[in-house]
């Protein structure tokens, strides 16, 4: 297979079909370790991580023009910065920091490997079309709560841009530049200590108001408790996120989608996926969580991937109120 060169590394990767034994990477470039793992069908790399990006200035994600995807992460190792790129049919990871080993360990899952689209069954016909042009979607797995937790209580309430610029702030002010090739410009989230200590006049700054911030301390300071959600079945899970106050059925839905990669964690509570999916599947517009969940139970067990594949159709009913208006906090 022919080189490419990677514009970030500044080296040329070359595909193959060797294998890298889980957690054991082979040393590479500029200090990172590598992998080459060889998925038992389609991956479509930016529809199986775009769930994990914050944003198009997220900085802990970044795409590339040559379609890799860099990704930083806390594991339990410490932090690490992930690139990917697809191969032909293998696909090749490098990794630096000491979470290298870890994140090099848990790129099946986090490319889907235990996720099976095989059993997914559509039942509509805008469903069947939209699954059928998107062989490669698989569904995440990334096995850290926190790390999709916090962003998605940053959301809570308020429009996606106030959420996406209250994460690049806090994540640029408290965590810390990402291990790696430093042209990357990447970083990695706060610790969860770094986020439990946060005092109210940054958060302020940052646009968050009392009630999301005081979430986001509890949850961190229960991380180890909610670390353990990601080895749970979705139940216990769910159970687990929502002990927590401030923490309801959109936040732990959102959360579990990314950090359990559970097919059937459908969103509930939100503002706009009823009426979405109401109009796709039965031209109905003002539908409700109770309607949309009526219209999905065809897909029990799969109702995540069916409400994905229906967002990814774009088949949304026409706009006819006015958007979210946005917060004045930390405006003032």
């Amino acid at each position: 297979m022919a080189g490419r060169f990677d514009p970030l590394t500044r080296t040329a990767v070359r595909g193959g079909r060797t294998g890298v034994p889980a957690g054991r990477g082979r040393t590479a470039g500029a200090g990172a370790k590598d992998r080459r793992w060889t998925p038992d069908g389609p991956v479509d790399l930016g529809l199986t991580l775009g769930p994990l990006r914050r944003g198009p200035a997220d900085p802990t994600f970044r795409t590339t023009p040559d379609g890799s995807v860099w990704k930083t992460s806390r594991t339990p190792a410490g932090p690490g910065t992930l690139r990917v790129a697809g191969h032909g049919p293998d696909v090749h990871a490098e990794a630096w920091g000491p979470g290298a080993d870890w994140l090099l360990e848990q790129l099946p899952a986090l490319l889907g490997a235990g996720d099976d689209p095989a059993v997914f069954v559509p039942r509509h016909r805008l469903v069947h079309a939209s699954h059928r042009r998107r062989p490669g979607l698989r569904l995440t797995r990334t096995g850290l709560v926190l790390e999709s937790l916090i962003p998605v209580i940053l959301e809570q309430k308020v429009t996606s841009d106030e959420a996406y610029r209250s994460w690049r702030r806090l994540v640029r002010q408290y965590g810390e530049p990402a291990p790696g090739p430093p042209e990357a410009g990447l970083y990695v989230m706060p610790t969860a200590r770094a986020w439990a200590m946060i005092p109210s006049w940054d958060w302020h700054k940052a646009g968050v108001d009392s009630k999301r911030s005081a979430t986001i301390v509890r949850a961190a300071r229960a991380a180890h408790r909610m670390e353990e959600a990601a080895a749970m079945a979705l139940p216990e899970a769910v159970r687990r996120l929502e002990a927590v106050p401030g923490i309801g059925p959109w936040t732990s839905a959102e959360t579990l989608q990314r950090s359990n990669g559970d097919p059937d964690a459908v969103t509930t509570g939100d503002l706009h996926l009823p009426g979405i999916v109401g109009y796709a599947l039965a031209g109905d517009r003002d539908a409700d969580d109770a309607t949309m969940l009526e219209l999905l139970a065809p897909y029990a067990g799969q109702r995540h991937r069916a409400a994905r594949l229906i967002l990814l159709a774009g088949h949304t009913p026409p706009r006819r109120t006015p958007r979210m208006p946005r917060s004045d906090i930390g405006r003032l």
